[in-house]
């Protein structure tokens, strides 16, 4: 494909009616966009040729008005290359002084009555994290994904139809990727549903939004696990639910907390397989009882299944989706952590009263996850790469789990670190003497990533930690993390 170089200038307007001299206007307009930058030093014009072409006027017009720009150090000819923006620019742009905005009225737009109501109590949730390094969570092992294999099947689905991987996406989600996860929902988690339920979205968050803007009204209150998941609370109030703070202990979600607070509840989110960020996994007697709590007040559950697949022992941990028996509950999981997280693909399961809105939505207002996409990972699937990656990845978090376990243990008296049972993070409890976000700081600075149990409170639940992330980090990485978290521990105190 032939390269055509050059910006494309076409916000510069002639009038050929004006008295100034076309050749002073282009002049001028050239010289206004070196000077303000929206020309980078280094950039390179197109041709006099196109250039005239394309705002109309003649070339020597043009040749005019770059030649008096070469004269005054504003650009810079190469022959045989063309005409760039002089490098000199990069001084003079590092120098220019401010605006004076005092002569300047800044027009503030108006929010709506949600957003207004929702920014402030959005729970403080920086850039999620893009560096694999000790101890950042959220994050799978992307050093040991298959990404051969990965690149294999992307370059065999590139070049299929063009229609199918270059138009928008199927407003349901792919047909056999649809069938590729309830297939595996049916063998791996027990939970027997058919595909027309299962709709593939941008990410579990945006099922999270998707879930709320079609049952949730204005004020209606949400139990939220206490703490709990960031991203899915800040969906439910973006849509401008009441969460309810629901106390969690090491059974899960309390359900007769709940009831005190808000028995007339609309929705409840939880994580019961590996509660967020506690790491507990709920009891059948709380299971039941939120089922039963669900039915008796007319509500949903949202089931967060968000690292479901790795677990330690003989058997995963059970879904509550599975012994669901009023249709209650929408199951909602991600490609994020099994798979990697620049995927943005996530899916949402409801039940089959709910199929007919959720696809009257979908058809209306969605338009659909990038096909291509959708259908590399229905391969991958139904090739069995996804279940060889799952087995993989569960022996390799469970020596990176060991790890940590094992260094965790020079800590012990200070941060107490939590047993888990599956996933890839768990949380270490601080000593009364330590200030949790002083560490988190000062970890910071020594590159190594904590996250303060406050950041995950609704309101204040009377401990104190740290989030360790284990995943994405190699036991050696985790080794140096565990020795810088020593080093600065005498520098966290509160006192």
């Amino acid at each position: 494909m032939k390269r055509h170089a050059g910006a494309v200038l076409s916000s510069i307007t002639i009038d050929k009616t004006a008295e100034k001299k076309i050749s002073i206007q282009l002049y001028m307009a050239l010289r206004d966009l070196l000077l303000t930058g929206a020309l980078a030093p280094g950039a390179r014009l197109p041709a006099t040729r196109t250039l005239a072409r394309e705002i109309g006027v003649s070339r020597t017009t043009v040749i005019d008005a770059v030649d008096r720009l070469i004269s005054e150090g504003l650009l810079e000819a190469r022959v045989g290359a063309g005409t760039f923006v002089s490098e000199a620019l990069n001084a003079r742009l590092a120098t220019k002084p401010a605006t004076n905005e005092s002569n300047t009225v800044k027009m503030v737009p108006r929010l709506s009555h949600a957003s207004r109501h929702a920014i402030p109590d959005f729970a403080p949730r920086s850039r999620l994290p893009h560096k694999s390094q000790a101890f950042a969570t959220a994050l799978p092992a992307l050093d040991a994904f298959p990404m051969a294999q990965w690149a294999k099947l992307s370059a065999r689905h590139w070049r299929k139809d063009r229609d199918l991987i270059t138009g928008y996406g199927e407003a349901f989600g792919y047909m056999p990727l649809r069938r590729a996860i309830a297939r595996q929902l049916n063998a791996s988690r027990g939970i027997k549903c058919a595909p027309e339920q299962i709709f593939i979205t941008n990410g579990a968050q945006r099922a999270f939004s998707l879930v709320g803007g079609l049952l949730v009204n204005p004020g209606e209150p949400v139990w939220f696990e206490n703490p709990g998941a960031i991203g899915a609370r800040n969906a439910f109030i973006a849509i401008g639910a009441n969460p309810v703070p629901v106390d969690v202990d090491a059974e899960g979600l309390r359900v007769e907390d709940g009831l005190e607070k808000a028995p007339h509840f609309r929705l409840a989110f939880v994580t019961p397989s590996h509660q967020q960020p506690l790491g507990h996994v709920m009891s059948l007697s709380r299971r039941l009882a939120l089922l039963k709590a669900a039915n008796d007040a007319d509500a949903i559950i949202v089931e967060d299944d968000y690292d479901g697949e790795f677990y330690y022992g003989d058997r995963p941990q059970p879904t509550l989706k599975s012994i669901d028996t009023h249709d209650r509950v929408i199951y909602v999981g991600t490609f994020s952590k099994s798979l990697f997280p620049a995927l943005r693909l996530g899916f949402v399961l409801v039940p089959e009263g709910l199929v007919e809105s959720f696809e009257r939505v979908c058809q209306t207002w969605l338009s659909g996850v990038p096909t291509v996409t959708q259908a590399i990972v229905a391969e991958f699937m139904d090739e069995g790469m996804f279940a060889t990656h799952i087995r993989t990845m569960r022996h390799l978090y469970k020596e990176r789990y060991d790890t940590l376990l094992a260094e965790a243990e020079s800590l012990a008296g200070q941060i107490n670190l939590q047993p888990t049972s599956s996933g890839f993070h768990a949380v270490g409890l601080l000593a009364p003497s330590l200030d949790e976000n002083r560490l988190v700081r000062k970890a910071a600075e020594k590159e190594v990533t904590v996250a303060p149990l406050s950041r995950y409170t609704l309101s204040p639940i009377g401990q104190r930690g740290i989030v360790f992330g284990f995943g994405c980090a190699a036991p050696e990485e985790i080794r140096r993390g565990i020795q810088v978290l020593k080093s600065v521990l005498p520098k966290c105190c509160t006192s």
